[in-house]
């Protein structure tokens, strides 16, 4: 079979790599806020429904941070909405709580202005670092975990409001393809959506073709474990979008040999902007949808394709093109944009029945 490459692979992994290599440790901070009042930060475990037996063994019950206001511990009569934020890919959500500088860059936004929510931090990395938010045996249904597990937790353990428009979902890189994913299919979860430097919006190939040999070497956690980025994000991707419960011991199939084309088919039926046109009459029901990226940031033209989709659709929503890499101003956004965005887009007094 003929070696394929697609573009959109090359800018994802570039910019990723790019981030991971430094530890994203190139991101700007905000300064402290004068007169922040503090958050208070839970770690809590959420049993996944929906992941139970997946085939590669990632945990059902996911780490979960929960960021409660200042007034929710003194005003115990009210109820707030919350936002669902998701990292990308290779870290997790303890990882992309230091990134995006967190509990301090909400802090600093409830401290400029933005109305008081609850924001929770759900893990969904993986064996291969990363579920890309989606359904898989392999992995587990991640998308469903979001939507409805997640979800089901936050509402029978905090005083949120219980409606889909008290509710958004934001991400950045892999989470924000996961919110474009997840958002697209579960309208009746989610009311308003922020999609930050989404990845993987577009049809993907296998990459370099001396992977193969490193990746059909793989055999278990730990081989994967001493992969360099790439090939491991290779290896998410089968996991999540070419899975093979009659393929053990991974239990997915990788882009390569007589299984090539079909792989490759599979991975490009989970491009945003290959399923997009599909689901037009769910992303007409979010009152607000924000997406941004850096101007130096190579996932820009398909973030911007995606805002043109919406644009051609008629479905409302903001684009814009800040000044910065993939990572090097995520905590700013996160505090000044990402924030007050949900505070004039969530509804925050529940609704009567």
């Amino acid at each position: 079979m003929p070696w394929i490459r697609t573009a959109s692979l090359a800018m994802f992994f570039s910019a990723a790599l790019a981030g991971a290599a430094l530890g994203q440790a190139k991101n700007n901070v905000p300064d402290i806020v004068p007169g922040a009042k503090p958050v208070m930060v839970e770690h809590v475990k959420v049993h996944g429904a929906s992941l139970e037996g997946n085939l590669e063994g990632d945990a059902a019950d996911r780490d979960v941070l929960v960021f409660l206001p200042p007034s929710y511990g003194t005003d115990r009569a009210r109820r707030y909405p919350v936002v669902y934020a998701l990292h990308g890919f290779p870290v997790g959500a303890e990882q992309w709580s230091k990134e995006i500088h967190v509990p301090q860059t909400i802090e600093g936004a409830f401290a400029k202005g933005a109305k008081e929510m609850i924001i929770v931090l759900p893990d969904s990395k993986t064996v291969h670092n990363g579920s890309m938010y989606s359904s898989s045996v392999t992995t587990g249904d991640f998308e469903t975990f979001i939507a409805r597990d997640l979800v089901g937790y936050i509402d029978a353990h905090y005083r949120t409001i219980p409606d889909r428009q008290a509710r958004g979902l934001a991400g950045h890189s892999m989470g924000g393809y996961g919110t474009a994913r997840i958002g697209m299919k579960h309208p009746e979860a989610f009311g308003s959506l922020y999609i930050m430097s989404p990845c993987c919006l577009s049809a993907r190939g296998p990459g370099q073709p001396e992977d193969e040999a490193a990746l059909m070497a793989v055999k278990t956690p730990a081989d994967s474990e001493k992969l360099p980025f790439l090939q491991r994000a290779q290896l998410a991707s089968a996991a999540a979008w070419s899975p093979n419960p009659h393929n053990p011991p991974l239990y997915f199939d990788l882009p390569f040999g007589d299984k090539q084309q079909a792989v490759l088919a599979k991975w490009a039926a989970n491009a945003p902007l290959a399923f997009v046109d599909q689901y037009a009459a769910n992303l007409r029901q979010y009152h607000a949808i924000a997406l941004d990226v850096g101007d130096q940031d190579s996932l820009r033209t398909d973030t911007g394709k995606l805002h043109d989709v919406l644009d051609s659709y008629g479905i409302a929503n903001t684009f814009e093109i800040y000044s910065g890499t993939h990572v090097s101003n995520v905590a700013f956004r996160f505090q000044d944009y990402v924030v007050p965005f949900f505070s004039k887009t969530l509804v925050f007094n529940p609704p009567a029945h």
